[in-house]
């Protein structure tokens, strides 16, 4: 006589542990993070990215519309990593009361971001980027292509460009998938 056992998994439980992608607090290594204004295409605005005295990062600057420009952004760069499984981004941060972008790249050879726009209280808060609602755009334009597939990521970055001229100060603590 055998006897049979039957193994029933429930993938409900099976959970992912966060995937921490930047933490201010204790990496104040901005190596890997960069800043890209609209003076790439003749712009006159300047942002700047540096850690406070309270350990966050802190974006800063003044967007310019002068000379056809309209935008600052920060970008970093990971080693291309399998986020599988993953379906939010979560950015504990202070912004000025105006909207931001959040983008991802799933390659540093894409020309083509995936973005979300959020706009910030002016006090600290999480802000959820649900991965599935990030577009594809290029220079402002939306693609004709499937949202953020989110299985791959080799960058991110945080953009203004409200189509005004604005000082802004965005504070950033963590960054973590989830």
């Amino acid at each position: 006589m055998y006897l049979l056992t039957i193994l029933t998994i429930s993938f409900s439980s099976i959970s992912i542990e966060p995937m921490e992608l930047f933490d201010f607090n204790t990496d104040c290594d901005l190596s890997n993070w960069y800043v890209v204004d609209d003076g790439v295409m003749g712009g006159r605005s300047a942002g700047n990215l540096d850690v406070n005295e309270q350990g966050n990062g802190s974006f800063w600057g003044k967007v310019s519309l002068e000379n056809n420009g309209g935008f600052s952004s920060i970008r970093y760069n990971l080693t291309q990593c399998d986020i599988s499984g993953y379906t939010a981004c979560k950015v504990l941060l202070k912004g000025d009361g105006k909207k931001y972008q959040f983008r991802v790249k799933t390659s540093v050879y894409d020309r083509h971001s995936y973005i979300f726009h959020f706009d910030t209280s002016g006090e600290w808060e999480t802000i959820t980027i649900p991965l599935q609602e990030l577009y594809p755009a290029f220079r402002g334009r939306t693609l004709d292509m499937p949202n953020y597939p989110a299985k791959l990521l080799a960058e991110l970055s945080f953009l203004i460009g409200n189509k005004k001229d604005e000082t802004f100060k965005l504070e950033l603590d963590k960054i973590t998938l989830e």
